[in-house]
């Protein structure tokens, strides 16, 4: 679901936001350490781009003479949680099972092209965007921000740059569905307190990016908010084998959420009005702020010897 570099990231980023004692730095890092070493590297996400048919068939290339009329075509950015790594088989991949809902809504042919990058920030959706665009689809996807903080950018910049791609595809006449940042506080091989850390971080960017999607005319599924509860309780189901990305199962759950909203932007949905999402997130506003988390953290931890350097501490050497 996010690239592994968040791991030693957030520990950069808890220390410059709240100024870290020596103590509470050094055992951050060592929590990122042993949850980089739990995970372990990602397979290489699986493709099955190509056209879906409303008798659940596909995929078929565009020139197939099974297709008849013109594919809604629907276009899938953002990172590897769009991308569905942790998927065994294509059959699984959120993408796939997004274009299936659509054809059989629709009742007409659905076009899948995954833009999505494992790894990718918002950094690089202009790049995804502009690539999307050769195609112009009529519906697109994004799903971004579980890397973002990688990048050491703040979540306003970071909620720009996806508000920006969001009115470059509203714009040119494409409706937005975006699933926003969801909540890391709920993989388990972040311990704490470097899970609380990743996880209030992770919750203001979502609330940033919803305020940028609906300003951009896109339509915002708020991830963490509606999510996280089923991937806290039962996480060896929804977490894939890594402990890292969502299994089958997670990408299932999320596509529950996610295809009624593309219906509704596509104008096909049949299945009554939706239900009205959150507006706050009920997981941040039970938590204390990041700056009032560091410095308890600091309390708590003066007993532990200093790390020896603060630049060993972020390059984890």
């Amino acid at each position: 679901m996010f690239g592994l570099r968040i791991l030693r990231a957030a520990v950069f980023t808890a220390g410059a936001v709240g100024g870290l004692s020596g103590a509470a730095y050094g055992l951050l890092s060592e929590q990122s350490k042993r949850a980089r070493k739990i995970i372990g590297v990602p397979a290489a996400p699986l493709r099955a781009d190509g056209v879906y048919l409303p008798d659940g068939s596909g995929p078929h290339a565009p020139a197939d003479p099974r297709i008849t009329g013109d594919p809604l075509v629907f276009a899938v950015l953002g990172d590897s949680s769009a991308a569905g790594v942790g998927c065994d088989t294509t059959e699984e991949l959120p993408g796939v099972l997004l274009a299936r809902g659509l054809a059989a809504e629709s009742e007409r042919p659905v076009r899948l092209l995954t833009h999505a990058i494992s790894g990718a920030t918002s950094r690089e959706l202009a790049g995804q965007t502009e690539a999307a665009l050769l195609t112009p689809p009529e519906v697109a996807l994004v799903i971004i921000g579980g890397n973002d903080v990688t990048a050491r950018l703040g979540p306003a910049a970071c909620a720009l740059m996806l508000g920006a791609a969001v009115r470059r595809l509203t714009e040119t006449g494409v409706a937005v569905v975006v699933g926003t940042c969801p909540d890391l506080g709920a993989i388990r091989p972040i311990a704490q307190p470097l899970r609380a850390l990743v996880r209030s971080w992770s919750l203001t960017l979502a609330r940033a990016q919803r305020r940028a999607v609906v300003g951009a005319g896109g339509r915002a599924v708020p991830l963490a908010d509606l999510l996280s509860p089923e991937f806290l309780t039962r996480p060896s189901e929804l977490f894939s084998k890594d402990m890292f990305h969502p299994s089958a199962a997670g990408y299932a759950a999320a596509v529950d959420l996610l295809l009624p909203e593309l219906c509704v932007a596509a104008s096909v949905w049949d299945g009554g009005p939706l239900p009205d999402r959150p507006t706050r997130s009920a997981a941040a506003e039970a938590r204390r702020p990041t700056a009032k988390l560091v410095a308890g953290l600091n309390r708590r931890l003066k007993r532990v010897p200093p790390a020896t350097s603060h630049s060993a501490a972020v390059t984890g050497q």
